[in-house]
Formats: structure tokens, C-alpha cells, sequence
């Protein structure tokens, strides 16, 4: 209990380090200590005690030792709060062993609310067990409960000095917040040391790997500090606002400025705001779904400034509840705004007028693509076209066809009408630059690119991918959720070209990023992702969870029968005869090959699988013929090798020669492979005889037949692999398998990410990643990356 003597902690380190067998040591809430005689005993014992002492610390901040050291030295291992978070399972285990048991949409709430933390959610559960609405009361639950009310009272906000309170209020308003914003809102110049002593302090706010870190504040304690924002002086509130708003303004993010403008009832700047930037305040993406809605405007004032209405429905237009259906608390649904806004634009000169009535189409258009009606968002689309002169470079022609075309190319993706996209999305990409639009040219080219990918255009989608991902970021909102989509053309394109490691790696980073997407054309993302996914489990040797990779994806889309849905069909359709079901996979496939080259290319595989090459070949679409241009150039190569396929085994081999330089003539330019390899078991035979033919293709066939030659011969219902890489007549085993975390990281080992971008992905520390890179090396008997990387190939665990 008092100083430490230093003769006897060299005494207790020397036993220590004689030691056989180390003793552990747990020293609980370590963060309290203050005293700087007992830390350094603590860090002489670690130093000297040598491999005789193991010491386990709790603290909620970094305790005062040369952590960095033990970090270099691999001595250290770091678990944070995103790693102690409860899973969804785990929250309905501790709520139910609490007699507290809620239904699964229930649990998920509750979850979500409470971000998984053990604490808040043992709160909720006694809150809960005598409540006559379990299930509501979850849904409600907020960090205005009195019981974490007074928990996050007492346990974070006590004590704090009032400058890191000054920082929280700014939380408040709006988050997430940077040092720029803060000192913005405070006027304060140590804004940056104030953040990282709270996310430090409390771990309740918590910052990104971005250089400027942004930080975030956790939901529960957000809603305890906005409700205390409310019983402050309207005055003090609006001028927190103000604040915030000239900074987004200034930063280029339009629609923030606007959502604090409106907050800080400055109705003459929201005018001017949403005259002059009505496309950048257009939303692509929902806003976090508990994002609070601005106040709304007084009626009067909404006759005297009509642009305000429309400024109010682009605000509630970009929150969880897309449609605007109905208004928070009775108040009126963003039609009426809209309609009120588009009227009065008719006593607004030029070119306010105009202005508007843009904004207003440009809005109803985003309302359109919510709903999720194709007609609905043509005929907005058009109505806004009209608005602008055909082909004129003056403004606003340029913004209403980016926006226009960019929202018929999102509608046509959505709908699997893969050449509508491409011709309405290109159009926007070009327009987009011209009218300043950074955040539709980001939206535009990630959704070109997946196009690009699924037509099999794998140079196109490289390229444009490659530039949303490297690109500047853009202003008008962090660009996640496009970034998602650029990953999956990469993960595509991987695919197409038969490199499944990348493959995999591609695909978890895009899932990653758009977690929480939403919008008309998310039906292709889901389907598209899923297709990928359930090939590569097929590939491993994992049909099960193949399987139910599509069923889930099909639970989330519903019945579709169009594009989407024939992608899961034909999906499936080629996982079934993989494992001999071909009844069903025909089953599947029967009603949808007159609306999809895909779906009709897979009957054709069926059949030819079932021993059926006349009805192979009444399937086939035309891949070749005068309009053959407008069918993906993926579905053109699976044809022409099926079709080859068909002349060689009637008998034909000169026909068959010239169809597959023909296939081969189209599959080269962009890399397109794994079919070619992995589609028909027999296709090697025809591959190696058409050498002897002199093919203009000799590299491209003894690369494919060399590479094809290193891949197992399983099938689409190939040979189960485990995590300890255990495949018959494979490599030895691991003696410790890999955990899931650890897969997961694997994967990302064999692209060209650093140890932080890796963190940064997966949203945990660069130390948690370095532990599990350790492991990993151990168990793979790897020293470093390629290698670790070629023994997991190895033993098929990528």
C-alpha cells in the first residue's frame, strides 16, 4: 500500500524470472494509479521478470507505461471495445439469462442502440423485465433512460473539466467531429489534444484511423448529450449551429451546411444554399438512421420563402426514412413541401425560378428512386431533362443531366438492364465534371464500373474503379458506400480472371463498406455479391455455404424476376447441377433464359452436363451473330466455348476450332479466364487439342492450361475444406486451426494493404492486427507475409 521498495522489487523480479512456470497478474482499473513510484515498480518487474510474469491489465485508457515498447517487441496484446462488444447472439444470451427475452428484431434494436456494450445492455434488461412492451421499449431505448442516464452521468460525464464538456456539446450538434470543426464551433486552438484525451479518457468517443482522425460518439451517450442541448437557451443552440454551418459550407459538404443552416433558423441562407448547390444536396445514401430532424419551419415563413420547403424535404429526404411519406409527429409529409415549393417558384424571378423548380424535380426524382418505382423515376427524370435545354453547356444544363442520367442509370442497374445503365450512366459521369459535381461523378463511376465488370469489360471496371478508390475524396460526403461498389468490380474482375485470393479479399471490403447501403440500385449489389461469393465457396469446396450465401441474399431482395434475380437464379441453377441436381437446376432456370443471356448460357451448361447437346445448343443465345455486341462479353466466351464444345463432340473439330478462337478472340483482350478453366470439366481436352491448330492464342492457352493444371479437379461440389486446411490428399494439416478473425485477415494479407489500412477495414486497433499477423505466421510456420500467403494456398484456405 505504500511507496515500493526498490530492493524488494528487484527481489521479487530475480524470483520471478527463476521461475518455470509464470504467475499472472491482474491489476484491474491500472488507469487509477497515480502514483509514478509504483508504475515504474511495474515496469521494472516486466522488464526483469523476464518470461516469469504474465500481467493483465483493465483500465479504460492506455495506462501510463512504455506500452509503445512492448508493442515493438511483440509482448503486447490489446483488446478494445469493438473486440468485448456483445454479438447479436451473445446480447440475446445475456438478455434472456436476465429474464429479459426479446424477439430476434427485438434483440437486433437493442443491439444497435447500445453498440453491443455488456453494460448498457444489462441496463436495459432490468429496464425491460417488468415493461408491459418489451419489444417497443427496445425499439425507443435511448441514451434518455434513467438508467443510463445516470450511469453515463456518473461514470463519464462527472469529472470531466469543462473544456472536454465543451467538446462533447459539440458532439451534440453534430457529429462525426474533427479538431477543425471543433475549434470551429469553440473557438478553441487545442480542439485535436482535447478529442484524442477523450477518446483516451472515456471510450465513449472514439476516433478513425483518417489523418485527421474524425471522431464519433457513442449512440446512447449522443442521445444523452443532445438532450441536455435542448435545455439550453435557443440562442446559444442556433449560434452552435451557425458555426456549423459556415464550416461544412466552407469544407464543400452542402448537405450538412444546409441540415444546420435549417437548425439555426437562418431561412435566407437555406434559400441561397439550396439555389445555388440544389445537385449536391440530392442524397445518395441514407444519413446514420438516428439522426435527428431539423425543426420545422413555421407555415408563414414558408409563404415568404418558398425555397425553404424544398430545403426542409432535401433534409428529411437524407434521413433513415427515404420516402417522406409522413411527417415526424403529424407534421406534413415532404409531398406537401414540395408541392408548396414548386408552386410558389413561380413568383421568383430568373433564374431563381428555374432554380427551384430543378431542386424541386431534382427531389421529387430522389423521392421516386425511394419508392422504387422504375416509371415513377423515368417520368421524374424527365420532367427534369425538360426543365434544361437539350445539350446546353450553360448552366444548369450540364447538373440536370448528371443528375437526371446518373438516377436512370442507378434505376436501370437495379433492374439488371446492364446496357440502359452503361449508356445513362456514362452520360453522367461526363456531365458531372463540367457541373461540379464530385459526388455524382463518385456515384456515377463506381456503379459504371460494377456494370463494366458483370459485362466482363474487366480493363474498363479495373480502370474506373482504380479511380474512385485513389481519387480525392470527395466533399460532399464520405464516399463509403461508393468505394463498396468499386471493390466489388474489383472483386469481379479477380473473379473473371480466375484469382479467387484477390477475389475474396475484394468482396470482404466491399461488403464491409456497404453494410448499411441502401438505394435503387442495391438489389444488383446484393445479388451480384452474392453470386461472386457462393462461386468462390463452390471453387473451395464449400457447397453448403454456397447455398445459403444465396439464400440469404434472396430473403433480402424477395421474388425478383428481373436482372437481380436471374443472377441468384443462374447462380444457384450452377451449384445445383454441380452436385448432380440437375432436374432442379433446370427448374430454376426454365422461365427466365427469353429475359437473360446468363440464365440461358447456364441451361445451356445444364444441359450439356445432363448429356443433352441438342437442347445445349437450342439454349445457347446467339454470342456471334449481328447483335451479339449488346450481350455481356463474359456470356459471349461461356457461349463460344460451349458452343465449341457442342461441334467437337458432333464430330466437327474444324468448326469446333474456329468457334473457340473465336471465344478466345473475345476472352483475351480483358483477361477473362475462370470460365474457361473451371466451367465444363471437359473443356481441357478442347483447350489442349485446339494447340496443335495454330491458334493465335499459344500464350494465352499454355498459361491458361498451366494455371488450370494447379487447380483441384472437384467440380462446382468440390471437396470440403476446413479452417485447419485439411483437403484429401493435400498438404499436411495445421496442428492449430485458424479462427475466423484470423481468416478474415488472411485474406486481406494477400493484397498490397499495410498492417493500418487492414485496421482501418476491419475498424480495429493496428495492434489487434498485428497479433493476429503473429498467429497467423505461427500456425502457418511463415516468417513473413508471401510466404504465409503461399502456404495458405496451399492448404486451400484461400
Amino acid at each position: 500500500p505504500g511507496p515500493p521498495d526498490q530492493a524488494a522489487v528487484e527481489r521479487l523480479a530475480a524470483a520471478l524470472a527463476g521461475r518455470s512456470e509464470p504467475v499472472v497478474l491482474v491489476c484491474d482499473d491500472l488507469h487509477l494509479a497515480a502514483d509514478p513510484a509504483a508504475l515504474a515498480a511495474v515496469e521494472f518487474l516486466l522488464r526483469y521478470a523476464d518470461d516469469g510474469l504474465r500481467l493483465v491489465v483493465g483500465a479504460r485508457t492506455d495506462p501510463p507505461l512504455p506500452l509503445h515498447r512492448f508493442r515493438v517487441s511483440g509482448e503486447l496484446t490489446e483488446i478494445h471495445a469493438d473486440e468485448l462488444a456483445f454479438t447479436a447472439d451473445e446480447a440475446a444470451e445475456l438478455l434472456a439469462t436476465l429474464g429479459a427475452a426479446l424477439p430476434p428484431t427485438g434483440v437486433a434494436a437493442l443491439r444497435d442502440r447500445t453498440e453491443g456494450w455488456p453494460a448498457g445492455l444489462r441496463l436495459a434488461a432490468l429496464a425491460l423485465r417488468d415493461h408491459p412492451d418489451p419489444a417497443g421499449f427496445a425499439a425507443r431505448f435511448t441514451g434518455n433512460q434513467p438508467e443510463i442516464a445516470d450511469y453515463l452521468t456518473a461514470e463519464v460525464l462527472a469529472g470531466l473539466p469543462d473544456g472536454q464538456r465543451d467538446v462533447l456539446d459539440c458532439v451534440a450538434v453534430t457529429e462525426p467531429v474533427t479538431g477543425d470543426l471543433v475549434g470551429a464551433l469553440t473557438g478553441r486552438d487545442d480542439a485535436d489534444q482535447l478529442l484524442a484525451e477523450l477518446d483516451q479518457r472515456t471510450g465513449f468517443l472514439t476516433g478513425t484511423a483518417d489523418r485527421p482522425p474524425a471522431y464519433r460518439c457513442h449512440r446512447l451517450l449522443a442521445d444523452l448529450l443532445r438532450a441536455g442541448l435542448a435545455n439550453r437557451p435557443d440562442d446559444q443552440v442556433r449560434n452552435l449551429h451557425r458555426r456549423a454551418a459556415r464550416w461544412y459550407a466552407d469544407v464543400g459538404r452542402h448537405r450538412s451546411a444546409l441540415r444546420h443552416t435549417l437548425a439555426a433558423a437562418r431561412w435566407a441562407d437555406a434559400t441561397r444554399l439550396l439555389l445555388d448547390h440544389w445537385p449536391a444536396l440530392l442524397p445518395y445514401d441514407r444519413d446514420e438512421p438516428d439522426q435527428p430532424p431539423v425543426p420545422v419551419p413555421p407555415e408563414e415563413l414558408i409563404r415568404d420563402h418558398p425555397a425553404v420547403a424544398a430545403a426542409y424535404a432535401a433534409d428529411r429526404l437524407g434521413l433513415a426514412d427515404a420516402t417522406g411519406r409522413s411527417g415526424p409527429a403529424g407534421q406534413p409529409a415532404v409531398d406537401g413541401y414540395l408541392a408548396a415549393a414548386d408552386e410558389a417558384a413561380r413568383t421568383l424571378p430568373e433564374p431563381d425560378r428555374t432554380r427551384l423548380r430543378c431542386a424541386t424535380a431534382g427531389l421529387v426524382l430522389v423521392r421516386a428512386q425511394a419508392d422504387g418505382d422504375p416509371e415513377q423515376v423515368r417520368a421524374a427524370a424527365d420532367r427534369l431533362l425538360r426543365l434544361a435545354p437539350p445539350d446546353a453547356a450553360a448552366p444548369p444544363g450540364p447538373a440536370v443531366r448528371a443528375v437526371a442520367r446518373t438516377a436512370l442509370g442507378l434505376t436501370g442497374l437495379g433492374a439488371g438492364q446492364l446496357t440502359a445503365a452503361t449508356d445513362a450512366l456514362a452520360t453522367g459521369l461526363v456531365e458531372a465534371g463540367p457541373a461540379g459535381l464530385p459526388r455524382v461523378e463518385a456515384v456515377a463511376a463506381s456503379r459504371l464500373a460494377l456494370v463494366a465488370a458483370l459485362r466482363g469489360e474487366l480493363r474498363a471496371a479495373e480502370a474506373l474503379a482504380t479511380g474512385v478508390l485513389t481519387g480525392p475524396p470527395c466533399p460532399a460526403q464520405p464516399a463509403g458506400v461508393d468505394c463498396g461498389y468499386a471493390y466489388l468490380a474489383l472483386a469481379l474482375v479477380a473473379a473473371h480472371r480466375d484469382r479467387p485470393a484477390e477475389a475474396g479479399a475484394q468482396l470482404t471490403l466491399a461488403e464491409r463498406s456497404t453494410a448499411d447501403g441502401a438505394g435503387p440500385d442495391r438489389a444488383a449489389f446484393t445479388a451480384s455479391a452474392a453470386r461472386c461469393h457462393s462461386q468462390l465457396l463452390a471453387d473451395r469446396g464449400d457447397p453448403v455455404r454456397a447455398y445459403q450465401v444465396l439464400a440469404a441474399a434472396g430473403e433480402r431482395l424477395g421474388d425478383l424476376t428481373d436482372g437481380p434475380g436471374n443472377w441468384l437464379a443462374a447462380a444457384e441453377a450452377d451449384l445445383r447441377a454441380g452436385q448432380g441436381d440437375l432436374t432442379r437446376a433446370r427448374e430454376l432456370l426454365a422461365a427466365r433464359t427469353a429475359g437473360s443471356s446468363l440464365a440461358a448460357v447456364t441451361l445451356a451448361r445444364v444441359e450439356l452436363a445432363a448429356g443433352n447437346p441438342d437442347a445445349a445448343g437450342r439454349a445457347l443465345p446467339d454470342w456471334d451473330g449481328p447483335g451479339a455486341a449488346r450481350l455481356p462479353v463474359a456470356v459471349r466466351v461461356e457461349a463460344g466455348l460451349l458452343d465449341a464444345l457442342l461441334a467437337q463432340r458432333a464430330g466437327d473439330p474444324r468448326r469446333a476450332a474456329r468457334l473457340l478462337e473465336r471465344a478466345l478472340d473475345l476472352a483475351e483482350p480483358d483477361g477473362l479466364r475462370r470460365f474457361l478453366l473451371r466451367g465444363v470439366p471437359s473443356a481441357r481436352d478442347l483447350l489442349v487439342a485446339h494447340l496443335d491448330t495454330g491458334t493465335a492464342h499459344w500464350p494465352t492457352l499454355t498459361e491458361l492450361l498451366d494455371h488450370g493444371d494447379r487447380i483441384p479437379a472437384t467440380g462446382s461440389g468440390g471437396v470440403p475444406v476446413r479452417p485447419d486446411g485439411a483437403v484429401a490428399g493435400g498438404p499436411t494439416p495445421l496442428g492449430e486451426p485458424l479462427t475466423e478473425r484470423e481468416l478474415t485477415i488472411l485474406r486481406y494479407l494477400q493484397s498490397i494493404l499495410s498492417n493500418v489500412e487492414i485496421a482501418s477495414e476491419l475498424s480495429v486497433s493496428v495492434n489487434t492486427v498485428k497479433t493476429h499477423v503473429r498467429n497467423i505466421y505461427r500456425k502457418l510456420a511463415a516468417t513473413r507475409r508471401r510466404d504465409a500467403v503461399r502456404r495458405a494456398r496451399e492448404l486451400h484456405l484461400l
